[in-house]
């Protein structure tokens, strides 16, 4: 027997709207999304109740409903998980050929509730690395994280753009061996706080803090710590003005 969510107003609510809005057609998508979600899972059966789900549901953004149809959301068929101290919270999306591995001695990736993982984006844990993504944070596609040597501790509500990246580590450049030789340094994780704001193509780089309610613009690197409720702009990024001095 499939028991109904426990917001399940909320979904009759949406059922209605979409009636309104879309006719019988619309409301039967809903309703058949809804079934097969209920039984997506981890193992074959339920990777292909997922892939069935899918067959009436549009592509990229608008999937996102169907991490609202089952209590760990939505990895897409074309997802590669591959770790095994990966935690999620609830409806968390993972999107088209997003990739989550664990290299050797990599920690754990957790992912807060209603947390949504676009197209492309890298997670990857290694040496003494962890990454934690808090609740409503939507990273979108084409992101790297790659978490070596130390966390990246990323809060809730952050809007991160497409093609950010995040390196809490550097390679060594001593003159006296190969560059693949070098080891791995690191002057500490990185840390994103709450209600953040990064731009397209931002990289953040090791042992950097940006502050709550920051902004980073696009294309910055970010070296240093950034204040809560900056505005940042450049390469190395340069805080240019507050938020609060926005407000007339």
């Amino acid at each position: 027997m499939i028991s109904l969510p426990e917001n399940s107003p909320v979904l009759w609510q949406r059922l209605q709207t979409k009636w309104q809005v879309s006719g019988f057609p619309g409301l039967a998508a809903t309703a058949w999304m809804w079934f097969w979600m209920r039984w997506a899972g981890a193992g074959y059966l339920g990777k292909l109740s997922t892939a069935i789900a899918t067959w009436l549901a549009p592509p990229y953004y608008s999937r996102r409903c169907l991490a609202r149809y089952h209590p760990l959301g939505y990895i897409a068929p074309g997802a590669t998980i591959y770790h095994r101290l990966l935690q999620r919270g609830t409806n968390v999306f993972i999107g088209d050929r997003v990739t989550i591995f664990q290299d050797r001695d990599g920690g754990k990736v957790t992912l807060g509730d209603r947390v949504h993982l676009y197209g492309d984006t890298y997670i990857q844990t290694g040496e003494a690395g962890t990454v934690v993504i808090g609740s409503d944070t939507h990273i979108q596609p084409r992101c790297q994280l790659s978490a070596y040597k130390a966390p990246i501790k990323i809060g809730c509500k952050v809007q991160i753009a497409p093609n950010c990246a995040f390196y809490p580590y550097a390679h060594g450049i001593a003159p006296d061996r190969l560059i693949k030789d070098q080891p791995l340094t690191t002057k500490g994780g990185i840390i994103i706080e709450d209600d953040v704001w990064l731009g397209y193509g931002v990289i953040v780089l090791d042992g950097v803090r940006i502050g709550r309610g920051a902004v980073i613009g696009a294309g910055s690197v970010v070296t240093q710590d950034i204040p809560a409720d900056a505005v940042a702009v450049g390469v190395p990024a340069r805080v240019v003005k507050m938020r609060s001095a926005t407000v007339s």
